[in-house]
């Protein structure tokens, strides 16, 4: 009896931490989203998804305000430079969560039982990929 209610709180408990990841991911990924609308401006999805190019942004500005060549030609290396920037703020927080990411995948797997392990991983696996094909495309 003791048995049966150790495998059945085992099992709910791997079951709560699986809740709690898949919520993460949906609220990542809704965060994400709503950042990307926040700082890119975009509403829906381009072409591609991800910040506009820096020549979709020049083009964009000659549109709207008549740039110059000469002028066009000073604001692209600013918005490499600003962007090069905010690369340098995010490269640290990058790690962080790619350590946090990895210490919680780590903690999820303890859980699991040794069948479930090889197909976390394979789900790890495949969501890894998905970021790598959406990463991509982002650049």
């Amino acid at each position: 009896m003791e048995a049966t209610n150790s495998n059945k709180t085992r099992r709910e408990a791997a079951l709560l931490v699986l809740v709690v990841f898949l919520l993460g991911l949906l609220v990542g990924g809704v965060g994400n989203h709503l950042w990307g609308e926040r700082v890119w401006g975009r509403q829906q999805p381009g072409p591609h998804a991800g910040p506009p190019s820096r020549e979709e942004i020049v083009n964009k500005l000659t549109a709207e305000l008549q740039l110059t060549p000469d002028q066009q030609n000073q604001i692209g290396p600013i918005i490499d430079d600003t962007r090069a920037q905010i690369r340098a703020i995010y490269g640290p927080v990058d790690v962080q969560h790619d350590k946090i990411r990895q210490q919680g995948r780590a903690r999820i797997r303890a859980v699991l039982t040794p069948e479930q392990q090889p197909k976390f991983d394979e789900f790890l696996q495949r969501m890894d990929e998905q970021k790598k094909k959406e990463a991509a495309h982002q650049h």
